[in-house]
């Protein structure tokens, strides 16, 4: 029965009531004493709750605004410092401002003090390379020369590698043409002098080695198998006796008298001394030989060779193979030394004028 029933039946009256056990009275009521004490509890939770969750809201409330103040103080003080620095960097930055101007004028003035000192520099060492190229212009000069009168090239290959080393001391790029041309004509020049005096040397020194074997126009002749033509032939065991006196008178006839062809009387008339003395003034003649060809003084060279080719031709036998032999290699280095141009070295010469000029 519901409380509604209840109500009704109350305001109906005892009249229209119907009258009820009294055990049954009291149900209704426990019931609802019950049911009350349910939902007071229920309110009673119900409060509990929304007391805490209101108290947790306010600390969490409260959180946030201590948290919203402490952030506020720290964003305060940080505005504060950031006004400071830039107060600090406007400072800097007027002062940096003003070291800048400085700066720039001191950078101005160093420039131009730079400028200055370059021109300087460029002025002294025109003036030192132009004064370089005129004494190595100078002794080059000089030394060409030189090798033109005499024929001896060892002064001016000097002369070139004196000025190689100076030019390569100054370290001067505008110089560098005339270096490369003064080392192109040294190798040249060296090249010219010694290719064909190495072959020509050495057949002087064959020469000077044969002179003491040659044999004598005047000497006695000789077979092939190295006995005395002249020699009388054996007299044979088994002749009779007037033979072997005719052969024994015959080898003295032939000892004692030669009957031959005189062409050249001064060649035969040579003694053992004068014979001596010519193969030694033959070697002397081919040693100022090969010194003349050292110093390149090749017109002198072929005089000393003729005058030694005609000493043989005239004091030693023609029909020696050895002879033969030294007159051919004669012919050879007369052959062989020509008479060679004068030493140039004209692109030095142009490389000297083009460094003076400037350009």
């Amino acid at each position: 029965m519901s409380d509604a029933s209840v109500l009704n039946d109350d305001l109906q009256g005892p009249a229209v009531r119907a009258p009820v056990p009294a055990p049954l009275q009291t149900v209704p009521s426990s019931a609802a004493v019950l049911l009350s004490r349910i939902a007071f509890g229920l309110l009673a939770i119900v409060a509990l709750l929304a007391l805490v969750i209101g108290l947790a809201l306010w600390q969490k409330v409260n959180g946030m605004q201590e948290q919203l103040a402490r952030q506020s103080a720290d964003a305060l003080a940080q505005s504060l410092e950031a006004r400071t620095l830039a107060r600090q960097a406007q400072e800097v930055v007027r002062d940096t401002a003003a070291r800048l101007a400085l700066t720039e004028t001191r950078v101005g003035e160093v420039a131009l003090q730079r400028a200055q000192l370059e021109e300087l520099m460029q002025s002294l060492s025109r003036s030192r390379d132009e004064n370089l190229v005129v004494d190595i212009e100078s002794a080059v000069r000089l030394a060409l020369q030189q090798a033109q009168v005499t024929g001896n090239v060892q002064p001016l290959l000097a002369a070139l590698k004196a000025g190689d080393l100076r030019i390569a001391r100054a370290a001067q790029p505008r110089l560098a043409p005339l270096q490369r041309a003064m080392q192109h004509d040294a190798d040249r020049l060296r090249s010219s002098a010694s290719a064909d005096n190495g072959e020509a040397l050495q057949k002087l020194d064959e020469l000077m080695r044969g002179i003491d074997e040659l044999p004598p126009l005047n000497a006695v002749a000789t077979r092939g198998d190295g006995l005395n033509s002249w020699q009388p032939e054996p007299i044979p065991a088994d002749a009779p006796w007037w033979q072997r006196f005719l052969l024994m008178v015959q080898a003295e006839a032939r000892s004692l008298l030669r009957v031959g062809r005189i062409e050249r009387p001064e060649a035969v008339l040579l003694t053992p001394d004068q014979t001596f003395f010519l193969r030694e003034n033959l070697k002397l003649k081919l040693l100022n030989a090969r010194l003349a060809l050292l110093s390149r003084q090749i017109d002198t060279a072929r005089n000393e060779l003729a005058n030694v080719s005609a000493s043989i031709n005239r004091y030693f036998d023609p029909a020696s193979r050895r002879v033969q032999a030294a007159a051919t290699l004669l012919q050879q280095l007369q052959a062989q030394m020509k008479t060679s141009e004068p030493p140039r070295i004209d692109e030095t010469l142009a490389a000297l004028a083009t460094a003076a000029a400037g350009r």
